[in-house]
């Protein structure tokens, strides 16, 4: 693979600098630098979409027709990186990066002009009703009805694990409309906006103490046959084509960052002998382990986006870059935990930026925490990223899929 990159990359790669620099905040990046799960704090994130939909790149990925970019790859690879070295947040991927490919590639004229305009503006905010008490990696087997009422459908339910549900004004669904021979038959993909009667949300404090994850109650909620994604009752196609996009996506510039900071951080962290903790050579090796794997993954990365921009399906490699991706991270968050030290231990969520309100917590008047910033953003973190290897089909789901696809067994 060629990794020298053409002048015209390279001044695509000042442009992108140029920009950052006079655009990003102190405030915005301080959200992306502390954020303490792959969901940013919500107001920064939003603000930041809102400047890069100025720009025309909050959704470069779109087609052009839509407001996305004619970039090559490489290009799409220098903005993911120069955005995540320069600490921006990360936006919310429920519209720009899940629903609105799903919608652009089932919707119809009128969904398509309704929809993506007000995804990129964040005038319309998704969340996602995948996930229900009784179907979670089984996602099949979900039951959360949907009755056809004329030119409506009646859906009664609930959805769980429902990110940013209290921020979002719609929510995409998988709900059953009827029974068939096999469990992913009869289920149908549909937009609802949240803005009417017989939706109740409650919040779910996670392990990290934040209220980002919520359970969504629905109670004879309507919903217009005319927001139907795709087919009735060919939904889990839909989903499917959905759940490509929620797993992809380039997580290596992020790791890449993380292990940098905490390679500085150890430079100063004094270690079991009272030297450096980068020079203990049994945590040098986890952390050169961790960093190596990382580079693997940016180049399996390459090669599914190199697919893609030809027009293929990624197919089971999307499930590989799943478990490798939150592996890592998982990995790379408990090093940093381990960094941290005593004061790693430290319950201070106000030195952070989390992605919503943290359950019971009042932050001490004036501000104090122990220790540096980065020490009390490890512990959130490692919390939340526990969670990694399970949301979007779990690890254990991916890795029967490639064993199938990939295998043959």
């Amino acid at each position: 693979m060629e990794y020298d990159w053409s002048e015209a990359d390279l001044a695509f790669r000042d442009e992108v600098r140029a920009f950052l620099d006079a655009e990003l905040t102190p405030e915005i990046r301080r959200a992306g630098r502390l954020a303490t799960s792959v969901y940013p704090d919500h107001e920064a994130s939003m603000e930041w979409q809102h400047i890069l939909h100025r720009k025309g790149w909050a959704a470069p990925h779109w087609p052009v027709e839509h407001g996305g970019q004619d970039w090559t790859l490489t290009q799409h690879h220098i903005f993911a990186s120069e955005s995540t070295l320069a600490g921006a947040p990360a936006l919310s991927p429920m519209g720009i990066r899940m629903v609105a490919p799903a919608i652009i590639a089932f919707g119809t004229k009128e969904q398509k002009e309704f929809f993506l305009p007000r995804i990129l503006t964040g005038e319309v905010f998704f969340c996602q009703g995948y996930s229900e008490p009784e179907a979670g990696s089984d996602l099949a087997s979900l039951s959360m009805a949907a009755v056809d009422d004329g030119e409506d459908f009646v859906c009664t339910g609930s959805k769980i694990w429902t990110t940013h549900a209290t921020e979002a004004n719609w929510i995409f669904c998988l709900v059953r409309t009827t029974r068939g021979k096999k469990k992913q038959e009869g289920i149908t993909f549909v937009l609802i906006d949240m803005n009417q009667p017989g939706i109740e949300i409650r919040p779910l404090v996670m392990s990290s103490g934040e209220e980002v994850q919520n359970q969504v109650f629905f109670d004879g909620v309507r919903v217009p046959k005319s927001n139907v994604l795709g087919k009735i009752d060919e939904g889990w196609t839909v989903a499917k084509y959905l759940l490509v996009h929620e797993r992809g996506g380039a997580a290596a510039p992020w790791l890449q960052v993380l292990a940098h900071d905490l390679a500085d951080a150890a430079a100063e962290q004094p270690g079991p002998d009272g030297r450096p903790l980068i020079d203990d050579p049994a945590f040098a090796a986890k952390l050169a382990d961790v960093r190596i794997r990382i580079d693997v993954l940016e180049v399996l990365e390459y090669r599914t986006l190199a697919a893609m921009a030809t027009g293929k399906n990624p197919g089971p490699a999307s499930s590989m870059l799943k478990v490798l991706g939150t592996e890592l991270s998982q990995q790379l968050t408990e090093l940093t935990l381990e960094a941290a030290g005593p004061r790693g231990r430290v319950y201070q969520p106000h030195a952070a930026m989390p992605g919503g309100p943290v359950a019971g917590y009042t932050p001490p008047a004036d501000g104090y925490h122990s220790g540096a910033e980065w020490q009390a953003v490890a512990p959130l973190r490692y919390f939340n990223d526990r969670a990694g290897s399970i949301y979007a089909g779990s690890n254990e789901i991916q890795r029967n899929i490639l064993a199938k696809a990939a295998l043959g067994l």
